[in-house]
């Protein structure tokens, strides 16, 4: 057994990778999303090893197969599903090819997680990229053997649907069916509750006056969680925001205001890679003064001492992208310190990058030590903050 959980953030560009791994006795991990770049696909050979990386933290099964316990999707944006066909098997793992001597062992996904719009088909209002209509298509599998057998399946055949389905194809799909304030610490059909507690806030269902249009866009469907990793008495709170935008976060916070608490984290994955546009309805290059939606920000707020937010983009510059917004980091900065914001593709170094590991302990989560500092002397180390407890 590890000594303590971690959260591992991948640079993955404008994209969004993160792999949560458990001390429990069975090492359990959690995939949430995926992004793996070729080297061709900024035309240079700087793109970080995610896939190896990946590979490295993980168990095999009895039959030397790398494997994930479960693997959360939050949306099917490309950006969000890069590389599934590749690196991940899916069908039925009766069915798994051994690699060849020049291939790499393809992954078990033991349960499949996402929103209920993987019944919805590519259309020119939904397109698809060829992952994610192969991953739409790995979940229809599963859900129709759980369908037609009324069984949980067996590792490899798992799925599990965030939210239930507004058209009613969930119906008779309870007991793989998580819905909006559901808690659940089952993963990969293992009891979790001394170690973690998965808690549903999203996708919302479509609000009174929302258009179908704006509904419907992939965005608005992200699967939002609020996991709650425990060591000992210390709850970690990691909040997991997909692409959702400002309308998402202001429905929220009128829904949870009198209970702010179920908003709170040790950790924040900023929204959309730190777009403007999870903050405000304006816009920064039409607006003479665009701004902030008081309801999102008091949503995305709710820090408690010692939280970090994190950036899964490119780096943040003093320019007009958007994602990553300057502006939208400049309000994160007044929610955490510029110490305890960290950009994916700027860690350690934007010409140097490592994954994001934080450790998740009983004092809360800390910042492992960047291979790059692990020679320093022990003060040197220790003004970095990683040996101090949390807060």
């Amino acid at each position: 057994m590890m000594s303590t959980s971690t959260i591992t953030f991948f640079p993955v560009d404008n994209g969004s990778m993160a792999l949560l791994k458990l001390n429990d006795e069975n090492n359990t991990t959690l995939l949430i999303d995926m992004r793996v770049r070729e080297t061709t696909d900024n035309g240079n050979d700087d793109v970080f090893d995610v896939s190896s990386y990946l590979r490295n933290q993980l168990n095999e099964d009895i039959n030397v197969r790398p494997y994930i316990d479960a693997f959360i999707l939050t949306h099917n944006d490309d950006d969000h599903i890069k590389g599934i066909q590749e690196h991940f098997h899916l069908g039925d793992p009766e069915d798994y090819k051994e690699p060849n001597d020049e291939e790499e062992s393809k992954i078990i996904m033991k349960e499949a997680w996402c929103s209920h719009r993987f019944w919805k088909r590519s259309s020119n209002s939904n397109k698809l990229c060829d992952d994610a209509k192969a991953f739409n298509k790995e979940m229809k599998r599963r859900v129709t053997l759980f369908e037609d057998s009324k069984e949980i399946q067996v590792e490899g055949n798992r799925a599990l649907i965030i939210v239930k389905d507004p058209e009613g194809k969930t119906d008779g799909l309870d007991d793989i069916v998580k819905d909006i304030d559901t808690n659940f610490s089952v993963i990969n059909n293992k009891e979790l509750s001394k170690k973690i507690i998965v808690r549903v806030l999203g996708p919302l269902p479509q609000q009174e006056n929302e258009e179908d249009e704006d509904y419907n866009k992939k965005n608005r469907g992200s699967v939002i969680l609020h996991i709650t990793v425990i060591e000992e008495d210390y709850y970690n709170e990691i909040l997991l925001t997909g692409d959702a935008e400002v309308f998402v976060w202001d429905c929220l916070w009128n829904k949870y205001k009198s209970e702010a608490s179920k908003l709170q984290f040790d950790i924040l994955l900023a929204p959309h890679h730190c777009s403007w546009h999870s903050l405000s309805y304006d816009s920064q290059s039409s607006d003479e003064n665009p701004k902030v939606s008081n309801d999102a920000k008091s949503a995305l707020s709710q820090a408690k001492d010692g939280a970090y937010i994190i950036s899964s983009s490119k780096p943040i510059n003093e320019d007009d992208c958007d994602p990553p917004s300057i502006a939208a980091k400049k309000e994160y900065l007044t929610i955490v310190t510029e110490k305890h914001f960290l950009c994916t593709e700027e860690y350690p170094s934007e010409t140097k990058v490592e994954p994001i590991v934080i450790k998740l302990t009983n004092n809360g989560p800390q910042l492992k030590a960047k291979k790059s500092t692990s020679k320093l002397t022990t003060a040197a180390i220790a003004s970095t903050g990683e040996a101090f407890p949390h807060g």
